[in-house]
């Protein structure tokens, strides 16, 4: 195993736990709290909006720091993706995490978090989540396959 993978997993697990340590301080792994913040007309609780802007700023000032090299510290170039193309599968994908976060009052990251405790009452919403990955990387590799090369000029 090189040096240079072991240091991009070392930074990877490293960036996982800083960001699981702030979804944990602001309690955005409490449905509750989450689903809270999404009652506009109810019990609204506005402080995960300052949670949100506190990301935008220090992800904003890391991306500004970061894209003044030439490349990442642990890897040879960036990547990043290319499409800026605003189609069905992006908006049906968004539709799709709003509705579920609405529902279940967790998204990924924090379902993650609260599975790593422990906390047994998430384990559905993550068999659930890690089946939809599957079943969706299943379906593209299938419609890949099935296409012809005639079909991709």
């Amino acid at each position: 195993m090189s040096t240079s993978y072991t240091m991009q997993v070392l930074s990877a697990a490293g960036a996982g736990l800083l960001f699981g340590q702030g979804l944990i301080i602001s309690r955005m792994i409490d449905p509750i709290k989450v689903m809270d913040f999404l009652d506009f007309t109810g019990n609204w609780d506005a402080s995960l909006a300052f949670v949100m802007l506190g990301a935008i700023i220090v992800t904003s000032v890391g991306y500004r720091i970061l894209f003044k090299s030439e490349r990442p510290l642990f890897a040879d170039l960036f990547r990043l993706p290319v499409s800026k193309d605003i189609d069905f599968k992006l908006l049906s994908g968004a539709v799709l995490f709003g509705v579920g976060w609405g529902l279940a009052g967790l998204c990924p990251g924090p379902a993650l978090v609260n599975f790593s405790l422990g906390i047994s009452s998430v384990l559905l919403f993550v068999i659930s989540m890690v089946m939809g990955i599957n079943g969706y990387r299943l379906i593209q590799s299938l419609s890949t396959q099935s296409k012809s090369p005639s079909d991709t000029q």
